[in-house]
């Protein structure tokens, strides 16, 4: 290969690694043009599965910023750079491998991050993003449909509340008046105002039954 077109095809496979999210290294010694097809159709929009040269693989990731790739750069080296889910391409690589045992998972690099075969398997069997943002919008319909049953039970236990409170007024009327005893406060201070009221004009009547026999008293002793 021609020096500008390796520094081409360098150029090609940094740039895929900038792109993608994360990036799986693979050996598909032994599949046949058909399984590759097939994979690649398998993983989808997911990934671009690629198959690379390694000594330029090792040069790109390099430019690239990745470490720890050289001791994975072995043998016919493919690699599935991912653009899309990561668990869903790691799971899609697992259960492809588990059908075709001649593709072989040797690592790969995610967040910066270099991994080795079995911390690619481990993100196989977490829960794909799909499935994680459906269980979200389930949680999401409950706490909605709870906070819904909520606001229509309101009205209901406000008129089970009004009832109430007017079954106890029915039996107990100081209840709406205010507190209970007021009423017969009010009306003893009633009872007993009309006495307060006659006290002076009773007073002013021993009075004036008093002045004559003064008056009398005084004529007397003249």
């Amino acid at each position: 290969m021609a020096r500008a077109d390796k520094q081409a095809a360098v150029a090609e496979i940094a740039d895929e690694f900038s792109a993608s999210v994360g990036a799986v290294l693979t050996e598909y010694r032994g599949l046949t043009v058909k399984e590759l097809k097939d994979l690649r159709r398998s993983l989808g929009a997911n990934a671009d599965y690629a198959v690379v040269k390694n000594t330029l693989a090792k040069i790109a990731a390099k430019n690239s910023g990745i470490d720890g790739f050289d001791d994975l750069l072995t043998g016919p080296t493919a690699i599935a750079f991912i653009k899309g889910d990561v668990v869903e391409t790691a799971k899609g690589l697992r259960d492809f491998a588990k059908a075709n045992p001649n593709l072989v998972i040797k690592g790969g690099v995610y967040e910066g991050k270099t991994l080795d075969a079995a911390e690619v398997a481990k993100l196989a069997d977490l829960e794909s993003r799909e499935v994680l943002l459906a269980k979200l919008a389930g949680a999401m319909t409950a706490s909605l449909s709870q906070a819904l049953y909520v606001f229509n039970a309101l009205p209901q236990k406000a008129a089970q509340l009004a009832a109430a409170l007017q079954e106890k007024a029915a039996n107990d009327p100081t209840i709406l008046a205010g507190g209970a005893g007021t009423p017969a406060a009010a009306e003893e201070a009633a009872t007993e105002a009309p006495a307060d009221v006659e006290a002076p004009a009773a007073e002013a009547e021993v009075a004036e039954e008093a002045a004559p026999e003064a008056a009398a008293e005084e004529t007397t002793e003249a």
